[in-house]
């Protein structure tokens, strides 16, 4: 047992609302640790730019926004640290939690900031795009506003699908929504709405074979599924609306999860979930607005729950 740490705080993940636990959670002399976990500053690193962020009058970019909260979090003597939590033990006090080279942490309180992962088509021309951070994204409200007059692509069936698909079309000349099936996984509502909008192109049947483009997006290869007959859409922006998994997996023999994944509250209006000391932040739950801003507001939710859990029980 000589070597288990015994902490008062463990944050599990390093986007906006883990950095925004971490720095309310160290201000309140918490002594924080962090595990950055395997994306370390999560989906914003794969931003290129955010201009939503509110104090930010010129944008910024994802990774300079998430170095900046790296250090204002290091400021206040977070001791952040490479690396992730793969298994724990939820199942009494203290809360059990072990690092992937197997570092037993005993923690009083634990944030869990873990965030969702976009789910992708796979295909290596979509995946260029993501590195080379042009043209290729998962997030039509994030990243719409810079093809306004152009000519988009998006892949996708459902809810979500069809309100960013809506979104884009205030935004874009035309939006031609790819739909695998020969319908609609969406509601009713939300197809007749994308139906009923006119430059919104639905072809049916369709998969992407390819996204075409050198230093952008110039287009995109579809298939007919039925016919195999391909053609060529011309777009600047391609976007993948085929949902999120949150990445929760570790929890899940103790944490209430919904059928997809997500972290329930256990009391809304706060951060609680089903284990008592154990409070969840960002996009592990939240698989409505999806913004930094909404999980940073999150973050700093957790970490006040967690003072006064702390105080309760008079550590």
């Amino acid at each position: 047992m000589s070597d288990v740490e015994k902490i008062n705080c463990l944050i599990i993940g390093s986007g906006p609302a883990g950095y925004t636990a971490a720095i309310y959670a160290a201000r309140a002399d918490m002594k924080p640790v962090m595990y950055q976990g395997m994306q370390p500053g999560g989906q914003l690193t794969t931003t290129n730019e955010v201009e939503n962020f509110p104090g930010y009058p010129d944008g910024v970019t994802g990774p300079e926004m998430m170095i900046q909260l790296e250090a204002q979090a290091k400021r206040f003597e977070t001791d952040i640290r490479f690396g992730f939590i793969d298994k724990v033990d939820f199942s009494g006090e203290p809360l059990k939690c072990w690092t992937e080279n197997g570092h037993e942490i005993h923690a009083n309180t634990v944030i869990i900031s873990t965030g969702a992962s976009a789910k992708y088509l796979g295909l290596p021309s979509e995946q260029k795009f993501l590195e080379s951070g042009g043209g290729v994204s998962a997030c039509a409200v994030c990243d719409g506003f810079f093809y306004r007059g152009q000519e988009t692509v998006i892949v996708g069936a459902g809810d979500s699908a069809c309100e960013e698909a809506h979104y884009l079309s205030k935004l874009c000349t035309k939006v031609t929504m790819l739909v695998r099936r020969d319908e609609f996984r969406a509601s009713k509502i939300m197809a007749d709405r994308v139906k009923n909008t006119p430059n919104i192109e639905i072809l049916f049947n369709t998969e992407t074979v390819e996204v075409l483009g050198d230093d952008g997006v110039t287009g995109a290869r579809v298939k007919n599924s039925q016919t195999g007959e391909e053609k060529v859409i011309p777009c600047t922006g391609f976007f993948v609306a085929i949902g999120h998994k949150p990445n929760t997996d570790i929890f899940k023999d103790y944490i209430n999860l919904d059928e997809t994944g997500y972290i329930k509250y256990e009391q809304p209006g706060t951060s609680k979930t089903n284990v008592p000391g154990v409070f969840v932040a960002g996009d592990a739950a939240d698989k409505t607005y999806r913004q930094a801003i909404t999980a940073a507001g999150t973050g700093c939710m957790a970490a006040l729950d967690a003072e006064r859990y702390l105080a309760a029980k008079g550590h």
